[in-house]
């Protein structure tokens, strides 16, 4: 074989594989990172794996559970870290009605659909377009084009990008390329602000910005109705312990704040802990957010360590669940020529007292 033609096949192999590597085949993993504060990322899922901050004592720790390992992402039932979607939480009865035509869905929540089904964007890989580790913007930006079934062709993606100071950026956009489509999408971090292996949240302080809940039924699926939160176990209008009323519901917390103010970027929530001083503050222009105790959690995660229930807090701004079978919630509908933004702003800080 002549040299000519062994050149020709090593520059074809190579542009296959470059090919490949620009189509978003290439699993990895990225961090981003800006002084002590880093976060790390894997395009399978765009998830966040991992972010570490200092506590009062100068001592770096992770916040975030999650694995050691792609594998075990592939096989996660959790969401760990996941931008979940098309549609993120619940579709009552796996099915919608969208201009007059019927959508029948995959149910994988007993009769329902949840975070995009069998295979949501959370475990589908996504391309790495855009990059920077650190310096004065550290950023990273995933594209993912999904062409599911008859609900439209969608471009979707998400930049994480660190600010100062200890500021995380989050932004989801998605954009109908040929038909109007549901599209919810959220970020799934199971967060223990002091540390992934310091035990349960339980004890952490919140205020959740939000003086009504979306009502659900025995499966979780929101009735359509809204109710004040004055008085029950959800009230978090003032800060105070995760824990304090925990027992008088059945599991944890599961379930749909519809946030108070109608601001571009308004506040959701904000988390202590005492014994880190580690504080974060929640912003983001979603009109509601799912708060979760991670109630029935137990998994193997990194370290060897195993995560108990209420391991962790989720707090998922988005759109109303199930949005697309009542009128009366705020619309979850993208139509082609009107994008789809979704913006958060973690704030992390220190309190030493």
């Amino acid at each position: 074989m002549s040299s000519k033609v062994n050149l020709f096949i090593c520059l074809f192999i190579l542009h296959l594989c470059a090919a490949a590597s620009v189509r978003g085949h290439n699993i990895g993993i990225y961090e981003i990172k800006k002084g002590d504060f880093s976060v790390k990322v894997t395009n399978f899922g765009a998830r966040i794996i991992s972010v570490l901050l200092p506590d009062k004592y100068g001592k770096i720790g992770d916040v975030v559970l999650g694995y050691d390992t792609i594998e075990e992402y592939k096989n996660d039932t959790s969401s760990f870290g996941a931008i979940v979607g098309r549609v993120a939480n619940r579709i009552g009865g796996a099915q919608f009605t969208l201009n007059g035509t019927l959508y029948k869905l995959i149910a994988n929540d007993g009769n329902n659909t949840i975070h995009g089904g069998s295979k949501g964007f959370s475990h589908v890989i996504w391309k790495v377009s855009k990059y920077e580790k650190d310096g004065s913007n550290p950023h990273i930006t995933l594209i993912y084009h999904s062409a599911d079934g008859e609900q439209g062709d969608l471009l979707v993606s998400v930049t994480y990008a660190l600010k100062d100071p200890y500021k995380l950026s989050v932004v989801m956009k998605a954009k109908a390329l040929n038909k109007a489509t549901p599209v919810n999408l959220a970020q799934h971090t199971y967060w223990n602000i002091g540390g992934h292996t310091s035990g349960d949240i339980l004890s952490n302080v919140i205020q959740i910005f939000a003086s009504q809940i979306t009502l659900v039924d025995q499966h979780l699926i929101p009735t359509g109705a809204l109710s004040t939160v004055k008085n029950t176990a959800y009230d978090f209008l003032e800060p105070r312990k995760v824990g304090s009323q925990i027992n008088k519901l059945q599991n944890g917390y599961d379930i749909n704040y519809a946030l108070d103010s109608s601001a571009k970027m308004k506040h959701v929530a904000i988390v202590y802990d005492k014994k880190s001083g580690r504080v974060m503050d929640l912003q983001a222009s979603a009109r509601g957010v799912q708060f979760y105790t991670a109630n029935s959690l137990i998994k193997k995660g990194k370290g060897g360590y195993v995560y108990q229930p209420h391991a962790a807090l989720c707090l998922e701004t988005q759109g109303f669940p199930d949005a697309v079978n009542h009128p009366n919630f705020p619309s979850t509908i993208v139509t082609p020529g009107k994008n789809y933004v979704h913006k958060m702003l973690y704030t992390f800080s220190i309190k030493k007292y």
